[in-house]
């Protein structure tokens, strides 16, 4: 048969109900086989543009009918799941008839739809149902006495390199072991059970055995559904007698293969981890990705030798002949419609776009059966003989070690061994009858329980229904409660055994017990325990009444709702209709302080916030880890604004971010982990706490591979904002500012001092002031930053204590950090850095007056021996004691949330301009008492000397002065200029020429004996009196009233200049106005000297 290229189709779900809340933007458009993806940061942009085999259509237009089954409404191109069957499912199930090997695989992000299309939800059922059912109706049609069909059905589960059997109670440690069968080359689960189905209910039944006991297991060990893949094989046999009497068989392997979430862990939060190449969190994705990219070079030609890297993962290994093999093949890549998950969808469609260059040689799998009985025998002999004489090895392994020709001997023999058990086995089966091995398998089949009877029970009875954040596996384990009395809940190695049993983190041998009375339900913990249980997201203590729809959590893992038919209208009336897991989590993010609420939160703020709600139940089962293995750490959320953060810019909305702190509760030590660092750790964690549990020493593994162990490294003592305000006017400004932590409390004090100056550093004069910072646009701007001192609360930082900081300047930014200062708790660093602007910028402009430099204060952390008495305690005693200090430290009034310094923040802004408004109110103060002196002396002249001019002129100068002695000069000669005109103008009037000419040399006489000394140079005595009569933490309101109370004093004057001003835009007495010539004249001087 030619090569045939695999199909690919994509689908877009709708929005969620998250998405709607914070009104999404949809990002996708599709037409005909075309899917098109809109960047939403740059939505001027062409649209990048891809095109599939199938573009499926899902996101709206659709209308649901009365059995729940969604179609599409008039019109409406909705894809509904029949339609994605028949363009899919049908070509799996006709080649499947066929003969041939057949392959689907969803791939996408968590919470694409994956799992729809493949599975589906309620009626609305996916690709692998539809098509078993469609399989056996087929069957059932068959009238032709010499053909007979035998269907095997088996499902497991790879998670971390594990294959788990899923319809299998016993799984080995470390998982089913991954074999290549010697002669075929193909790769097999070793003894993986298959078991013979011969209906679609059987199938059913299975399939719920299977997502039973992935539920169990994800909730035991918290191994997240979205990081498992689950591969369902069903293997399709017709046997066909011919006339001759003799039996073909036609076989048909057919993989339905749902692939993990295809998320990246935050790449730049695990850059830099030491253990970041040792998780294996997408590391069989990663594997399936570079086979895909190998075999579509092979498929096109573009290289020659290329080996394709099957052995990379156990799920590469599984899918050799799915994705370069016998086999036809079909992908569906799952689309997320939202804005958010831009980066994701964009690249889940390059994947499928790379996906569809693959071609595969499929081939018809029939053989007579007595031929493939013989072959087996045959190859038995083989390796029996291989395994007797050993000569394989020796004649390969020249040139090796006797060591490693050992090591080759030893994995041989065992691969050989194992190869001659599976096809003993196969023998076997054939010696054994298709409808005896069926009729032991539907005899297994029957006593699994279904929810049929459950059904009935749960109308009538109390039980505890299980949440899991894989909405598939959501509502698969129910507990009953006894119909009066007490139901245990603990560990099944308990005596006597609870009959509710758990197992997993913080699950104590008798954990709870839940009483029964009537309906009346109340639930305990068991005294002395220890155990860890929370109601509707609050701890439990002391026995408690529950609710009907109660979420409980026992453990760290263990969540369930409470479902009392007896009591319905116990329900809280806001409870939502459906309980979900995403809003369990959300109550106890409400508990703990995380505000979960959408409303008015913008884009960036909405992603801070769901990235808090994945990751609280993370650090919840870390803790639990530590606990249970005694690491001594501890782990909490942090989540830290902009203000709090290392070289953080408040102007920018989107820099919160969150973090986990990790502490040594030996000796107080913290490290700071990003996202996507925290995940990498716990992904590790998980699997040192597996080997924990399969019965390895895990307490003594070299601290390097301690996914708990950190190298001490500074800590992040607190940050302190410095405002540029003052810059923006020329006003130097010192000030002790507090350092605040990321919870806002008080670590410490920092005096800073913040001076314009020339290139040298050299501190400029007063002169410099400016009322407009406008003025110094385009012009060159130097200012010093000096940090003098600290004074830092907490002992333990002592070792040693540096500032850092970073400088923006002309698009680029400069990191600063002084010398360490070591042992003291008051570092005097005198540290000074000159900032120069070649050319002021409206942004520099803007950032002086809103934006900050951030100082972030580090401690030097050291590895000290911990109290003797510590070393005592378990680690579960050591948080319990830190829980207490915590809680009496809020008690005392200390601030406990977990969110960053906003407020510190704030009030570093506010005493910046108080300070501003406090240079301004002296300015005012100078021109007052220059107005006064400058009235006093025109008041004590003899009638004769009053002059007016010359006076307005003082008082002009005096009332317009900014401070800048050029300027005012300026000023001054402008209002002369104005005041010129106007004489000149009464004089053509009332006198001659020559006397308007003698007055205006007076005018200019006068202007000359103007003295600015006194203003430019106020007495320092009164300076000092007026800063003592104001503090920085004065109120604002008593300062700007006394400004305004100074404005009073200056109005008269001013009223005197209005008049003035007004008298000279008036018509003159006999009706004439100056002559055009002579106002272009004035006017244009005015303007130049300007």
């Amino acid at each position: 048969m030619p090569d045939e290229s695999v199909k690919v189709a994509v689908r877009v779900r709708p929005f969620n109900q998250r998405e709607k809340d914070r009104q999404a933007k949809l990002i996708i458009k599709m037409q005909g086989q075309m899917t098109t993806i809109t960047n939403p940061e740059t939505p001027n942009e062409e649209p990048k543009s891809f095109s599939f085999d199938y573009s499926y259509w899902s996101h709206d237009g659709f209308q649901e009918q009365s059995d729940g089954v969604l179609v599409p409404a008039g019109g409406s191109n909705y894809a509904s799941q029949r339609r994605v069957f028949e363009n899919l499912g049908q070509g799996v199930l006709d080649n499947a008839f066929e003969g041939y090997n057949c392959s689907l695989f969803a791939y996408g992000q968590t919470g694409s739809g994956k799992s729809y299309s493949m599975v589906g939800y309620g009626n609305n059922k996916g690709i692998v149902p539809i098509t078993c059912d469609e399989m056996f109706k087929t069957m059932d049609k068959n009238t032709d006495p010499n053909k007979r069909f035998e269907v095997t059905f088996s499902m497991l589960e790879i998670y971390n390199e594990q294959v788990r059997d899923l319809l299998s109670k016993d799984n080995p440690k470390g998982g089913l072991n991954v074999r290549q069968n010697p002669k075929l080359g193909y790769f097999y689960v070793e003894n993986l059970k298959r078991v013979p189905v011969g209906s679609y209910a059987e199938i059913e039944k299975r399939t719920d055995q299977g997502t039973a006991s992935r539920t169990v297991a994800s909730t035991n060990m918290n191994a997240t559904s979205s990081r498992a893949h689950t591969v369902v094989t069903i293997t399709f046999d017709q046997i066909i007698k011919n006339e001759s009497g003799s039996e073909t068989k036609k076989s048909s392997v057919m993989n339905l293969v749902d692939l993990a979430g295809s998320e990246r862990a935050d790449s730049t939060g695990a850059t830099g981890d030491r253990l970041k190449e040792g998780a294996n969190i997408n590391k069989s994705l990663s594997a399936l990705g570079n086979v895909i990219s190998a075999l579509a070079d092979l498929s096109m030609g573009t290289k020659k030798k290329i080996m394709v890297p099957y052995r990379d993962s156990v799920l590469t290994k599984l899918l050799q002949n799915a994705l370069g093999g016998n086999s036809k093949t079909i992908m569906i890549a799952a689309l997320s419609p939202a804005d958010i998950n831009y980066d994701e969808t964009l690249s889940t469609l390059r994947y499928a776009d790379r996906a569809k260059k693959i071609k595969n040689k499929a081939v018809v799998n029939e053989n007579p059966l007595d031929k493939l009985i013989r072959e087996l025998k045959e190859e038995n002999e083989k390796l029996k003989r291989a395994m007797e004489s050993g000569g394989m090895v020796m004649q390969e392994g020249a040139g090796l070690s006797p060591e490693e020709l050992e090591k080759m001997r030893k994995q041989m023999e065992e691969d050989i061994r194992a190869q001659l058990m599976a096809n003993q086995a196969m023998l076997a089966e054939n010696d054994q009858s298709w409808d005896d091995k069926l009729a032991e398998a539907r005899t297994e089949t029957e006593k699994i329980e279904t929810g049929g009877a459950d059904s009935k029970r749960k109308s009538k009875e109390p039980y505890l229904i299980n949440l899991n954040e894989d909405p598939m596996l959501s509502g698969v384990i129910c507990h009953f409660l006894k119909n009066s009395g007490e139901t245990t809940v603990g560990r099944k190695d308990a005596s006597p055994v609870p009959d509710i049993c758990l197992s997993g983190l913080s699950i104590q041998k008798q954990h709870a017990v839940i009483f029964n009375n009537k309906g009346v339900i109340e639930i305990e913990s068991v005294s002395g325990s220890g155990s860890k249980t929370k109601i509707n997201g609050l701890p439990l203590t002391g026995r408690k009444a529950l609710c009907h729809k109660d979420r409980i959590l026992f453990g760290s893992n263990h969540m369930y709702v409470l479902m009392n038919p007896l009591k319905p209208e116990t329900a809280d009336s806001s409870l939502p209709k459906e309980i979900t897991w995403e809003f369990a989590q959300k109550e106890i993010a409400q508990v703990k302080g995380f505000a979960t609420g959408s409303a008015g939160l913008s884009k960036e703020q909405q992603i801070v916030q769901e990235q808090v709600l994945e990751i609280l139940p993370m650090v919840s089962e870390v803790n639990a880890v530590s606990e249970e293995l005694n690491k001594q750490k501890s782990f909490e959320v942090v989540l830290i604004s902009a203000a709090a953060q290392e070289g953080g810019d408040i102007t920018q909305s989107n820099a919160s971010k969150v973090t986990v702190k990790m502490k040594n509760l030996l000796n107080g030590n913290t490290w700071l982990w990003e996202r996507g660092k925290f995940i990498t750790r716990r992904y590790l964690i998980q699997e040192l706490y597996q080997k924990f549990l399969d019965g390895e020493d895990v307490s003594h593994i070299p601290k390097e591979q301690d996914p708990f162990w950190e190298p001490t490294e500074d800590v992040l003592i607190g940050t302190s904002n410095l405002f540029l305000q003052s810059l923006s006017y020329c006003l130097d400004f010192e000030d002790t500012l507090n350092i605040s932590d990321y919870k806002g409390q008080e670590e410490g004090h920092v005096k800073v001092k913040l001076e314009p100056c020339d290139p040298k550093g050299k501190p400029i004069d007063e002169e410099a002031f400016v009322d407009d910072p406008r003025e110094l646009l385009n012009k060159p701007y130097n200012f010093k930053l000096t940090i003098e001192n600290a004074n830092i609360h907490k002992s333990r930082f002592s070792k040693g204590i540096l500032v850092k900081y970073s400088v923006k300047n002309n698009g680029k930014v400069e990191e600063v950090k002084t010398p360490t200062v070591k042992n003291t708790l008051t570092p005097t660093f005198n540290h000074s850095k000159v900032i120069s602007i070649p050319k002021l910028k409206q942004e520099n402009l803007d950032f002086f007056e809103s934006g900050c430099i951030t100082l972030s204060m580090y401690g030097i952390q050291e590895d000290t021996l911990p109290d003797p008495k510590l070393l005592k305690l378990n680690t579960r005693e050591l948080r319990q004691m830190e829980n207490m200090e915590n809680s009496q430290a809020h008690a005392s009034g200390r601030r406990g949330t977990m969110f960053g310094n906003e407020i510190a923040s704030d009030t570093s802004h506010l005493k910046t301009e108080v300070v501003l408004l406090q240079r301004k109110y002296e300015r005012l103060q100078q021109k007052e008492r220059r107005m006064q002196q400058i009235c006093e002396e025109w008041s004590k002249k003899p009638a004769e000397e009053k002059q007016f001019e010359p006076f307005y002129r003082a008082v002009s100068a005096a009332a317009n002065s900014t401070g800048t002695r050029l300027k005012t000069r300026v000023q001054m000669l402008n209002q002369v200029l104005q005041g010129q005109k106007y004489v000149r103008q009464m004089a053509m009037e009332k006198s001659s020429v020559i006397e308007e000419k003698e007055e205006s040399q007076g005018d200019q006489d006068s202007f000359g004996s103007v003295d600015l000394a006194p203003y430019m140079n106020p007495g320092t005595e009164d300076s000092l009196n007026r800063s003592k009569g104001f503090t920085q933490n004065g109120k604002r309101t008593t300062l700007l009233s006394d400004i305004n109370s100074k404005r009073e004093v200056i109005k008269p004057a001013r009223n005197a200049i209005s008049e003035y001003s007004a008298n000279k835009k008036a018509p003159t007495s006999n009706g004439k106005r100056p002559s055009s010539a002579e106002n272009n004249k004035t006017e244009s001087s005015a303007c130049v000297l300007q």
